[in-house]
């Protein structure tokens, strides 16, 4: 396991990580610092505990609301892929319509030259 210290608060605590994961942890250490210096700035010094806790909590309510949001992406990517697949449903059977109407419109021209072509001329009238 690799190790880093990431300061929080102006402490330094020193964390143990998977290999490679270093940078995405100091990441994540100075991602929730901005919390903690965000309500020590409004609150002042009420305690590093209390600090701490109140950070934690804005972290979940953050990533609550991006549960959230995730889900009604979720759910409005399937709806358009309902959505999508009937239109090629759709689609798809108007192509069989429009298939089937030119093979008729072709087999009645083929009957109607058929015809034509075993008439005899007809011949000019004066």
């Amino acid at each position: 396991m690799a190790q880093v210290t990431v300061s929080i608060d102006g402490k330094a605590y020193r964390m143990a990580c998977e290999e490679g994961q270093e940078e995405h942890l100091v990441d994540l250490a100075q991602r929730f610092d901005r919390y903690v210096g965000h309500l020590k700035s409004q609150f002042g010094e009420i305690g590093d505990l209390r600090l701490t806790v109140m950070a934690g909590i804005m972290v979940m309510d953050e990533m609550t609301e991006l549960s959230r949001q995730v889900a009604a992406l979720q759910t409005e990517v399937e709806g358009l892929r309902q959505s999508r697949d009937g239109a090629a449903a759709s689609l798809e059977t108007r192509n069989l319509e429009v298939t089937a109407v030119i093979e008729e419109m072709t087999a009645r021209m083929t009957a109607l030259a058929a015809k034509l072509s075993a008439r005899p001329p007809s011949t000019p009238v004066n």
